[in-house]
């Protein structure tokens, strides 16, 4: 059993499991009854994306400072009671059941899925 980090809308992985979209904002375009079956996502959490600003912040990340400022906001973000709850649930049923995280970014380096997987991984989850 374990975590899959991933891009949405990519094509599935085998046993990936429930793919949870931890985005701000749903796929444009794309009627929500196709999110699935396009392989965007089948549950949307935006509990655990950036918040608006600070999504804005790391999109606008030019430099190394710039991204250790986005990645220091997002794990402040993270450590409030329900965002730090919601890590440690995930990473204990990645114990347990095959689900899977992802975001739209193409670079996971400079995506917040690259700190969500620190974050898991910091919590003991089972990462693929």
């Amino acid at each position: 059993m374990t975590i899959h980090i991933l891009r949405l809308g990519t094509p599935r992985l085998p046993n990936e499991g429930t793919r949870i979209g931890t985005v701000r904002r749903p796929p444009r375009g794309v009627p929500k009854a196709e999110f699935a079956t396009q392989n965007w996502y089948d549950v949307w959490y935006p509990n655990l994306a950036p918040s608006t600003e600070l999504m804005q912040l790391g999109k606008d990340a030019k430099s190394d400072a710039d991204w250790q400022a986005f990645r220091k906001r997002y794990r402040a973000e993270m450590a409030v009671p329900d965002q730090s709850r919601t890590l440690d649930v995930l990473a204990a049923l990645s114990h347990h059941s095959n689900f899977s995280v992802g975001c739209y970014c193409e670079d996971e380096s400079r995506c917040h899925r690259s700190l969500l997987r620190a974050l898991l991984t910091e919590r003991g989850a089972k990462l693929a």
